[in-house]
């Protein structure tokens, strides 16, 4: 077994590993002294000297590297050796280390060459770039730089212009500039596998449809594992599934329900892990009408079930106005669709707000509202991928990019022909990845380019608010939301009826609301808000629209991986306004937040943190981008870990009035194993992204 900071260093030696891998990937000797010498250094910066202590957290440090089994990296030492002093309650030594390693990070940058990309990427995305994307020979290793990455799916999205006799040399060279200029970054999977295994599949977001027969169900568990292999996550709606007890012909037996068969495609996610370079991840989506929506939403109130699975109710308005009229409404068995009984709707409200205040799930999918938007005409959309942002028709998926708003920005003001021009690209790239798209099943490659769906989005929003001093929770950020995002829908939508004058309209627009609105449209939908995972990491900005978790905090990605993060805007701002310090950086790094530090007034209201955000203005941030997006959005409503039931509540309804096409709320501390945490950092992560497992 591999050990743990609290047993490490009892009785394992110094031998525990041997060798290190350095940055630039050559295997040398592990060098115990340097260690000893940097937790020295750390340790003088706040008053301490001894070099034993300083000894034997560096065999700590040692046991705790070699516990993956293989020679570690350079940067996972330095991981090892803040996970020791925190846990060790070391804390001013740790934030002294922080501070050192980030210096020597910075001394780098100014004095190693570098290619004009690797100089603009953070520690932490070339950690990512490392553990996930880059090119990797047969025997696992890295044959590839970021910059040949960048370049290697460039080339591979920009061939596609040669079947409408396109420039493609052009092509290429914009989808570049703006992917290494970190101003657009698609979804992962076309990261990942475009120019290396396409046939895997360019899209993150798919949605399967699960009829109401044995055979049904396996074959979409079969979908399933495909669709994960790829690196694409899942989305299904149980509802059409008869529910527990109900009798089944074939076999003279009754069924066992849609949770027990929710269990095996968890089951499945968990041994397939997804691109076999992360875990899959799903959504389960059941009528709020079906019988079995008890089961549903109490199912996670066990801990350790559906871990690979979101769940979400899919609420209708009859549902929603039997809860404001404090009436009854009826829940329906699905096969014979006869009335199973009628129940008191405020009862099952009020346990389905209890399970997400206890657990984070269930989220909420307000299907009348998804399918009002739905612009194929005749259709339904029953369910939405993983993360609640891309509604999807069976058998249909989607692929996402996101604009890197930060980037945006010149000299506190939005770069607005910067922006056009960069959703013109951006909209242009994923239009060209639907006909790259190799897709797993001939059903999914059907739906998908009848409609042609893709969905452009934003990242960074936090850091722009905070460059232009606008707080998150107030009425001026709201205003500057709906005007940009109206703009990328308004220019999103220009590029969409210029390629569909070039290149014909998709299939389904026949088919659509388009036809009587406009002459022609390449796609059938444009944006999506995303939450970004880990792209976020690689552009260095905050996920989606998401207010920032912490100015200081540590996430895990890829199963295990530590990432800490420093807010890159507030160092710039705090720089430029005077009040930047090292003392200033190391209490952020303990505490995560502005609150209790000493800085001016008014810096404390633009740099609010997630948790310090009322409900009401996550909900509403959530809403002003929705107004503005064809597809749907994902945000988290975090809660602090003292929130009330009456809370989340709150927010449910006020999600609903405000017509967003779905909620999910997380209270911090919710789920034991969580993906961010500012400040002291605990024993235990999850991978995943904020709140939610995530596909992106």
């Amino acid at each position: 077994m591999a050990p743990k900071v609290s047993d490490a260093g009892k009785s394992i030696s110094i031998t525990s590993i041997s060798k290190i891998v350095k940055r630039d990937g050559r295997v040398v000797d592990f060098d115990q002294e340097k260690i000893t010498s940097a937790i020295m250094k750390a340790a003088r910066a706040v008053g301490g000297s001894n070099k034993e202590e300083a000894e034997r957290l560096t065999r700590v440090v040692a046991a705790v590297a070699a516990r993956n089994d293989r020679i570690p990296a350079v940067e996972e030492i330095q991981d090892a050796v803040e996970e020791v002093l925190i846990h060790k309650d070391l804390q001013k030594t740790a934030a002294a280390y922080v501070l050192y390693r980030e210096k020597h990070r910075k001394v780098r940058e100014e004095t190693v060459p570098h290619v004009r990309l690797e100089s603009r990427l953070s520690v932490n995305a070339l950690k990512v770039l490392q553990r996930r994307y880059l090119k990797r020979d047969d025997d696992g290793y890295i044959i590839e730089t970021p910059d040949q990455m960048f370049r290697r799916v460039a080339r591979s999205i920009a061939a596609v212009d040669k079947m409408y006799k396109g420039d493609v040399a052009t092509s290429e060279e914009e989808f570049y500039e703006m992917m290494s200029g970190l101003e657009f970054l698609p979804n992962s999977p076309t990261l990942m596998n475009a120019g290396v295994k396409e046939e895997l599949g360019l899209s993150a977001c798919y949605v399967l449809p699960v009829p109401d027969s044995l055979v049904g169900i396996f074959d979409a568990l079969k979908y399933q594992a495909l669709i994960h292999q790829g690196g694409g996550g899942t989305g299904f709606s149980f509802s059409r599934l008869r529910p527990k007890g109900d009798g089944v012909s074939s076999s003279k037996g009754v069924a066992s329900g849609p949770v027990s068969f929710m269990k095996i495609f968890d089951a499945s996610t968990a041994v397939i892990k997804a691109g076999g370079r992360r875990r899959g991840a799903n959504m389960a989506v059941l009528r709020v009408d079906h019988p079995d929506i008890e089961e549903f939403i109490d199912v996670k109130r066990t801990r350790g079930v559906l871990e690979n699975f979101n769940i979400s109710v899919g609420v209708t308005n009859e549902f929603m106005g039997a809860v404001l009229k404090n009436k009854d409404y009826a829940l329906i068995n699905p096969r014979t669709k006869l009335i199973v009984k009628k129940i008191k709707a405020r009862e099952m409200w009020s346990r389905l707000v209890e399970s997400a205040w206890l657990t984070g799930d269930p989220g909420l999918i307000f299907l009348d509202e998804i399918n009002k938007c739905n612009k194929i005409i005749e259709s339904e959309i029953e369910a939405t991928n993983p993360c609640g942002e891309q509604p999807l028709l069976p058998f249909e998926s989607c692929v996402l990019g996101s604009i890197n708003l930060v980037r945006m920005v010149e000299k506190r003001e939005i770069d607005w022909d910067k922006l056009r021009k960069t959703v013109w690209r951006g909209l242009h790239f994923l239009e060209n990845v639907v006909d790259a798209n190799k897709l797993p099943l001939k059903e999914v490659e059907g739906v998908t380019k009848a409609n042609r769906r893709v969905g452009l989005g934003v990242m960074g929003w936090a850091e722009v608010l905070m460059l232009l001093g606008v707080p998150y929770d107030s009425g001026e950020a709201l205003r500057l939301a709906g005007k940009v995002m109206a703009f990328v829908q308004k220019e999103a939508f220009a590029a969409s009826q210029d390629l569909g004058k070039k290149r014909g309209s998709f299939p389904n627009f026949s088919k659509s609301v388009w036809r009587k609105k406009c002459k022609a449209l390449r796609n059938v939908a444009m944006t999506t808000i995303a939450p970004t995972g880990t792209l976020s990491i690689l552009a260095s900005c905050s996920s989606g629209i998401e207010p920032c978790f912490g100015l200081s905090f540590v996430r895990e990605v890829m199963e295990g991986t530590r990432l800490r993060e420093v807010n890159a805007a507030f160092e710039k701002i705090s720089r430029e306004e005077k009040f930047y310090s090292e003392k200033l950086m190391a209490q952020l790094a303990r505490t995560g937040s502005v609150k209790r530090l000493r800085i001016p007034k008014k810096f404390k209201k633009i740099f609010v943190t997630a948790r310090e955000i009322s409900p009401e203005w996550h909900v509403r941030m959530q809403a002003a981008f929705q107004k503005y997006t064809d597809n749907a959005v994902s945000k988290t409503i975090n809660l602090p870990k003292n929130a009330k039931v009456r809370d989340v509540e709150r927010a449910f309804l006020l999600a609903y009035k405000l017509r967003c096409k779905g909620i999910t709320v997380f209270r911090d501390g919710c789920k034991g194993k969580q993906v961010l945490y500012a400040g002291k950092m605990p024993s235990e992560f999850a991978g995943g992204c904020p709140g939610r497992e995530c596909e992106h």
